[in-house]
């Protein structure tokens, strides 16, 4: 089975035994969770697309570990003005292994 969630604003494409990074949760390492807003069910024979989500469906995750992205480095710079501003900033991830797809 495969599915499309939603978690943190942006969309993944997941199916059992998947690793997959999502943006941080409050989430102990270990603990189970479940993604609610569902966007897509494919199965073997079915096929359900949500508007926007699919009712009754859960994907069952697991958390494994916490990070940060590597740095993105942001550079302002104006001309003839003597102004030069950098910044950075790392995003905050956690990765999760999901366990079940229940339709």
């Amino acid at each position: 089975m495969k599915a499309i969630v939603e978690s943190g604003g942006m969309q993944f494409p997941v199916e059992e035994k998947s690793v997959i990074r999502i943006p941080q949760i409050d989430a102990e390492v270990g603990q189970q969770f479940d993604f609610d807003k569902v966007l897509m069910v494919s199965g073997e024979d079915k096929f359900d697309v949500g508007k926007p989500y699919v009712i009754g469906v859960k994907v069952t995750a697991e958390v494994l570990a916490h990070g940060r992205d590597d740095k993105v480095v942001v550079f302002k710079f104006k001309k003839r003005t003597k102004y030069r501003k950098t910044t950075g900033h790392r995003q905050g991830f956690t990765e999760v292994r999901v366990l079940g797809i229940s339709a």
